[in-house]
């Protein structure tokens, strides 16, 4: 029997989203799902250096993530922690930038 799906984890108030979009420190790593704290070497790839790669894995748990790129950026889903866009992401960095909160 599959899990009634939580709606509140499909918005921008999800968990992911919330940290993602907000300058929290990822507790793992989105491209590698290392534990940061870990001291471990974090390998990249030049595009992950970049940061043109959607992330893989959640940076709350370090669960896999379903990741969906679309030619205007992409979205991922955290099976706990819900859903986040890059578009999202896009404007919460604009809104910083520009001093808007």
């Amino acid at each position: 029997m599959a899990r009634a799906k939580d709606p509140a984890l499909h918005t921008k108030n999800s968990p992911l989203a919330v940290a993602m979009c907000g300058e929290d420190e990822p507790i793992f790593h989105p491209n590698t799902g290392t534990e940061i704290a870990s001291g471990e070497e974090i390998r990249l790839s030049p595009s992950q250096q970049a940061g043109y790669d959607a992330p893989r894995f959640c940076q709350l748990c370090g669960r896999r993530m379903k990741v969906q790129i679309r030619p205007d950026g992409w979205h991922a889903e955290c099976s706990r922690h819900g859903l986040v866009d890059s578009e999202w992401i896009f404007e919460a960095q604009l809104r910083r930038k520009l001093g808007a909160g």
